[in-house]
């Protein structure tokens, strides 16, 4: 991470990310509400500007398909900020490649100053030779992660536990637990009545039609 000339006025972008891959043990200190306070004390403190805040709740750092880290991204081809500042690395990003890719090429490129203000980085001043081990760290962290909320996912579906968020069509979650679907006397025959008419040589079309 080589420093960088940068010209005029900081203009910043406050990038803030937040998902199920950054683990649950330091999830309150990693809230977008603390991640915000922090970005924006820190910016005023240094007397930096603040043009626009992005927020990506629920995504995870190895997907840089991100909606508001592709905006940020669209207002530094604008000319809108030339500072982008996170809380840490891995709020950028998990992925080894796709995060340097950012840190040591596209931001250097269009002059842009990248502060991770947790991991003490700030490309103004130059080179920090812990970058590019923070960032396998995150990678890795996050590969981790997902392996095993996979097997926990796993697990659970084994041992009859339902875990989804929505119920299928023709159950509801039990009030007493979440965790167990009861059957729904409102749309229930109704799912009766599509596998009656399919079991009886009915399409799809000619279901939905009579439904």
């Amino acid at each position: 991470m080589s420093r960088t000339t940068y010209r005029g006025t900081p203009k910043a972008g406050l990038y803030t990310r937040l998902s199920v891959d950054d683990g649950y043990v330091d999830r309150e200190s990693n809230s977008i509400t603390s991640q915000k306070q922090m970005l924006t004390q820190f910016a005023g403190y240094h007397g930096i500007e603040i043009v626009e805040t992005y927020v990506d709740d629920g995504w995870s750092g190895t997907n840089f398909e991100r909606p508001d880290f592709k905006r940020m991204i669209a207002d530094i081809e604008s000319g809108k900020i030339n500072t982008v500042i996170t809380k840490d690395l891995s709020r950028l990003g998990r992925d080894y490649l796709q995060t340097g890719y950012y840190t040591d090429m596209y931001f250097p490129s269009k002059r842009v100053r990248y502060i991770a203000i947790s991991d003490g980085i700030d490309t103004s001043t130059g080179y920090n030779e812990m970058a590019p081990f923070k960032n396998l760290f995150n990678d890795f962290y996050a590969r981790d992660i997902s392996k095993k909320i996979r097997s926990t996912l796993t697990t659970k579906a084994r041992a009859g536990i339902y875990h989804s968020t929505v119920p299928p069509f023709g159950y509801r979650k039990s009030p007493a637990d979440s965790h167990m679907l009861l059957r729904d006397e409102e749309t229930a025959p109704i799912v009766i009545k599509m596998y009656e008419l399919s079991a009886s040589g009915r399409g799809p079309a000619a279901i939905a039609l009579t439904i």
